[in-house]
């Protein structure tokens, strides 16, 4: 089982990148139900993205009704797949 890279200071940039923790928002949500060869390569992607969006702020919470429907819209995706 590979860990989650939250730091538990949640809350998305414009971009809906977590600055805490450097996922997106489909990363964040869809973390707990993804293989590990997936979040193998989340894990690859962290340091770039650190680096890249340096010492950004949180401008938003991720909000219950934004994270139902980013778990809505994966859900989908993974029964199209």
């Amino acid at each position: 089982m590979i860990q989650s890279p939250c730091v538990a200071k949640c809350g998305v940039n414009e971009d809906d990148i977590c600055m805490g923790c450097y996922r997106n928002i489909d990363e964040i949500v869809g973390w707990s139900k993804a293989d590990n060869a997936f979040k193998a390569e989340v894990w690859k992607q962290i340091p770039a993205r650190k680096a890249a969006l340096g010492k950004g702020e949180n401008s938003q919470k991720i909000s219950r009704d934004k994270w139902q429907e980013v778990a809505a819209r994966l859900e989908g995706d993974t029964v199209e797949a």
